[in-house]
């Protein structure tokens, strides 16, 4: 798209959409947050966190990037697997840069040479830049050994090295998706930072909390749906109504803790993320319910808003 300033000086503007595709805990959520500058992902240092799809918009001087936050592709071993992998999958499927992700502070493996397959199936015409995260982790001869091995398995325009909590190496990436970019509009109003409704942002904050104290125990059978959301006239304060899904009884009696002792650790954890989202007071009701095997049904699954 092509305009002018106020002096009549033409302006080429760039946008487009950018995909962050991955194996599971490549750091795309991590790397996601560090460029919108807030939280619109969540993220832990456990595997298939990420179940929807996210757009995540960058707004420049003289483009829009739009970055695709994509779950993290794995051979799946249940219905929640693949529809998880069905939403990464489209994802890819109409972009204007691939970007892949691979952790440097762990060899080259089988998961990413299969990621790699997978982009190699996509549409030659589209750039393909390779992404080095957790550099803050890696040493310097991990990180030029991974350079090395990334190398390897594609031809890429170019391998970055970025590390989210210190921010280097992210304007370097912001500079090389945005160069990749076609002519074209701005997309989203400015100020905008994710196309991901409230409604399911909320459920996601309370499904990390969740996630993160019960892992071990409850690895990947926590789903949650809002009753309800309303905030009250003034705007001070946000009532949330939801429900934590879990397969098994003694998978409640796990998240709920003994006299309720966890339910009310993930309520007031979640709590500090729903208030800086939100900008209110909140208070929120959690309840824990048992469906079981939800993950091997592909309807209940959509209905907790999973895939795509």
């Amino acid at each position: 798209m092509v305009t002018s300033d106020a002096h009549g000086v033409t302006k080429v503007f760039h946008s487009g959409f950018a995909a962050l595709v991955g194996r599971p805990n490549a750091g795309k959520s991590t790397l996601t947050n560090a460029l919108v500058g807030e939280k619109v992902a969540i993220t832990s240092d456990r595997a298939q966190t990420t179940r929807h799809r996210l757009r995540a918009i960058l707004n420049l001087p003289d483009a829009q990037v739009i970055l695709v936050d994509t779950p993290g592709l794995h051979k799946p071993h249940d219905a929640l697997g693949e529809e998880v992998n069905r939403a990464a999958y489209k994802a890819i499927e109409d972009v204007d840069v691939l970007c892949f992700l691979v952790d440097a502070t762990q060899p080259v493996g089988a998961g990413d040479r299969w990621v790699a397959e997978l982009l190699a199936g996509a549409d030659a015409k589209i750039p393909r830049l390779a992404v080095l995260t957790k550099c803050d982790l890696a040493t310097p001869d991990r990180i030029a050994a991974q350079r090395a091995a990334v190398a390897e398995l594609a031809d890429f325009a170019a391998i970055l090295e970025t590390a989210a909590p210190t921010s280097a190496g992210l304007a370097e990436f912001v500079e090389a998706v945005a160069a990749t970019l076609p002519e074209g509009p701005r997309w989203f109003p400015e100020g905008m930072t994710t196309d991901q409704s409230l409604e399911v942002m909320v459920a996601e904050f309370i499904r990390e909390k969740a996630l993160r104290l019960t892992f071990d125990e409850v690895p990947h059978a926590i789903g949650v749906a809002l009753d309800d959301l309303e905030q009250t006239p003034d705007g001070a304060l946000t009532r949330i109504s939801a429900v934590i899904y879990v397969e098994q009884e003694s998978q409640k009696g796990i998240v709920v803790g003994k006299g309720g002792a966890q339910i009310k650790r993930i309520g007031s954890e979640a709590r500090v993320d729903l208030e800086r989202l939100l900008g209110t007071k909140v208070f929120l009701d959690l309840r824990v319910k048992v469906k079981k095997n939800w993950r091997r049904d592909a309807a209940q699954i959509r209905r907790f808003g999973y895939g795509d």
